[in-house]
C-alpha cells in the first residue's frame, strides 16, 4: 500500500495531495526528489516502483524478506538499500513489537518500505519537512530523518525493558523464586532487541563514510551517538539477566534444599516411630500365639502385666535411651 508519494525541490513540498509512482518518477528528472513511502506493499506495486525507478530486482527481493540484523547493500546507479530494524513496546502484553524498513536512497528519490506495525514514519517525514535547511541536503535527509525516529524509538523500549527487569531482579534478590520462563522470555527479548541496534552501529558508520553532504555529517553523528548509548544499555541488559538467571537458579537451590530437609526430618520421625514399633510388633504378636506353655503359664493378672506390659514397656525404655545417646553424639560431633 502506498502512502505518500512527495516530490520536493528548495527545502520544499512541492504539492499537497500524493502524486501517483508514474507521476513521481517523471519529476525526477526536474531536479529535487522523490519521496515514495509504502507500507506492505504488494508484489505488484513493488514490480511497478521497480520499472518506474530503476531498483535493482535484488534489492526489491531483499525488500520483501524480513531481515535479523540491520544492513547497507550498495547497487548499481549509487543506488543504496539500508534495512533497518524498527522496535515498540507493546504496554497490554508486555512484549517488544519488531518492524523493518526498507530504504532505497538514489541521488533523485527515496523509497521506503515498511514491514510490521512498529514502523511508522509519518512523524520523521512532518519533522523533515519542518525544516527546509536541511531538506535541501537531497536524500540523504531522508535517510537522517528515518534513522533518527527510529533510534529515538529505541529509548522508550530500553526504558519499558528495564522496568521489567527490575521487577523480576528485586523478587530474585529477595530470596523469593521468579518464574524461570519469564527471565528467559525477557532475556530472549533483550537479546533480539541486540540484533536490531548492534549491527545498526557499522551501518551508521557506512552512511557516515559515503554521505554525499558534509553539512548533514553532524547530524548522523548525533544519531550515532544516541545509538551508541541505547547499545550499551541494551548490552548490560543482557548481562544482568545472565546474573539474575544465575541468581534466580541459586535461590531455586536453596528452596529445594530447604524441602530435602524437611523431607529428611520428617523421614526421621517416621523412622523413630517404626523402630519404637517394630519390637512392640514383634511382643505382642508373640504373646498372642496360643500355645501350651504360654497358655499354662499365664494364668494370673501379675503374669500378664510381668510378661505382656512389661516386655512392651522395657524395649520403649532402652529406645528411649538409645535415642538419647544417639542425640547426644551428634551434638558432639558438630
Amino acid at each position: 500500500m502506498i502512502i505518500d508519494c512527495a516530490y520536493y525541490r528548495d527545502g520544499r513540498r512541492q504539492h499537497v495531495e500524493a502524486m501517483s509512482v508514474e507521476d513521481a518518477a517523471a519529476h525526477c528528472q526536474q531536479g529535487g526528489f522523490v519521496w515514495l513511502g509504502m507500507y506492505e506493499p504488494t508484489a505488484e506495486e513493488l514490480a511497478q516502483a521497480r520499472e518506474s525507478f530503476g531498483l535493482h530486482e535484488l534489492a526489491v527481493e531483499d525488500a520483501q524478506t524480513f531481515h535479523l540484523r540491520p544492513k547497507v547493500e550498495p547497487y548499481a546507479g549509487d543506488v543504496e538499500l539500508v534495512i533497518l530494524r524498527t522496535a515498540r513496546y507493546d504496554d497490554e502484553r508486555k512484549e517488544v513489537d519488531f518492524g523493518e524498513v526498507s530504504v532505497f536512497v538514489g541521488p533523485s528519490f527515496v523509497i521506503t518500505v515498511r514491514q510490521g506495525v512498529a514502523s511508522d514514519l509519518h512523524g520523521a517525514r512532518i519533522r523533515l519537512e519542518q525544516r527546509p535547511e536541511l531538506l535541501e541536503c537531497g536524500t540523504s535527509s531522508v535517510l537522517w530523518a528515518i534513522l533518527d525516529q527510529v533510534v529515538d524509538s529505541y529509548g522508550p523500549v530500553v526504558a519499558e525493558l528495564e522496568r521489567d527487569i527490575e521487577r523480576v531482579e528485586q523478587t530474585v534478590f529477595a530470596g523469593s523464586v521468579a518464574p524461570t520462563e519469564q527471565i528467559y522470555f525477557l532475556r530472549r527479548e533483550v537479546t533480539d532487541f541486540y540484533r536490531a541496534v548492534h549491527p545498526l552501529l557499522a551501518v551508521l558508520a557506512t552512511i557516515e563514510r559515503g554521505s554525499r553532504d558534509t553539512a548533514l555529517l553532524p547530524y548522523f553523528r548525533d544519531v550515532h551517538d544516541h545509538l551508541v548509548l541505547v547499545n550499551e544499555e541494551v548490552a548490560a541488559q543482557r548481562d544482568l539477566l545472565a546474573t539474575v538467571l544465575e541468581a534466580n537458579m541459586a535461590v531455586i537451590g536453596v528452596e529445594q534444599t530447604k524441602i530435602s530437609v524437611r523431607q529428611n526430618a520428617s523421614m526421621e520421625q517416621l523412622t523413630k516411630l517404626a523402630t519404637v514399633f517394630l519390637p512392640l510388633t514383634f511382643l505382642t504378636g508373640f504373646f498372642g500365639q496360643n500355645f501350651g506353655w504360654l497358655v499354662d503359664h499365664i494364668s494370673a493378672e501379675w503374669d500378664f502385666l510381668v510378661l505382656g506390659i512389661g516386655g512392651l514397656v522395657v524395649p520403649c525404655i532402652a529406645l528411649a535411651i538409645w535415642f538419647r545417646r544417639q542425640r547426644t553424639a551428634r551434638r558432639q560431633a558438630a
